[in-house]
């Protein structure tokens, strides 16, 4: 049977522990479904264990992150009999520690990041790694304790270089909430004859390729990158991409995307400038359907003054 989790993210002093403890007041939510609350760090709201209990909410603490591990999860959940699982994360712990020790019959259902409008930028830009790490995989952020003159523009940027599919909400010190309706428009035209990708642009279109791959099914695109070809390939391909930093050094990655019909002149490590068209299909190399691109027409360039592609 599967285990439902619901995962709320962010910092110390982020609102978690309140949004925890109002969902767990709803009887909406607590209607007598078993549920393991493991509390990851201790936040300035204290829950009522026996209270809890009444409502067959079970409070676990881990206090290191030692104990994120699928045996221990695992024992937790049989310990209490529990058929779900509501997780508050410690805001200094990386987040692919738990997605990789997740017993297997654990479902991620729902995951909301919490942050301090009024701190959030001075974390962004002195725990970059962490703030990405929150960012990059939630269905929603919610900035708490907004001031009127808050910089949406600003938040919503430092966002949206991290996910262009998290949804946004900003709740105010009077306790009003405001969805996010700033307009994010591609730097590119998706509907153009021949989709051109700016040198600066690449991060933002290979994410959006990946994220909503129907959408540039049969288009035509035009970007530079620099060639990689394996003897493991088909003859005829190549994969084409850029590094890629979504925070810090430390994360710079090759994202690349599949490419056919090669040039027999063509050589491994070379710039490039290519034209070609996008299927969606099934390949050996995703494992599954991905991107891959038909080759019509490349020229070699010189390497950008910015080889690493960021999202900034």
């Amino acid at each position: 049977m599967d285990i439902a989790v619901y995962l709320f993210t962010g910092f110390l002093e982020a609102g978690k522990s309140a949004f925890i403890k109002e969902t767990m007041d709803d009887e909406r939510f607590t209607n007598g479904e078993r549920t393991l609350l493991l509390l990851c760090e201790e936040g300035e709201i204290e829950f009522d264990t026996k209270k809890m209990e009444k409502k067959e909410v079970f409070i676990e603490v881990i206090e290191d992150i030692s104990e994120i591990n699928s045996k221990n999860l695992k024992n937790l959940c049989k310990k209490h009999k529990a058929s779900r699982v509501v997780i508050e994360y410690n805001g200094m712990w990386q987040l692919p520690v738990l997605y990789a020790n997740m017993p297997n019959s654990w479902v991620l259902y729902q995951e909301i990041t919490f942050m301090d409008a009024n701190n959030f930028i001075s974390y962004n830009t002195n725990m970059r790694s962490l703030v990405v790490d929150k960012l990059q995989n939630c269905e929603l952020v919610v900035f708490n304790r907004c001031k009127k003159d808050v910089d949406k523009e600003e938040l919503h940027k430092i966002v949206r270089g991290v996910s262009r599919s998290t949804d946004i909400i900003y709740e105010y010190e009077t306790g009003e909430i405001e969805p996010d309706e700033i307009e994010d428009p591609l730097p590119f035209d998706v509907d153009a004859e021949v989709i051109e990708i700016g040198i600066n642009d690449y991060a933002i279109w290979y994410r959006d390729l990946v994220s909503e791959m129907p959408k540039y099914d049969g288009k035509t695109v035009k970007f530079t990158g620099i060639t990689t070809i394996d003897k493991r390939m088909p003859k005829d391909c190549f994969v084409i991409g850029r590094p890629v930093m979504t925070c810090c050094v430390d994360d710079i990655a090759f994202k690349g995307i599949l490419c056919c019909n090669r040039s027999p002149f063509m050589k491994n490590g070379e710039w490039i400038v290519l034209t070609a068209k996008i299927k969606i299909e099934k390949h050996a190399l995703y494992q599954g359907e991905g991107p891959v691109l038909y080759l019509e027409d490349y020229a070699l360039t010189s390497e950008p003054d910015e080889p690493v592609a960021t999202f900034y």
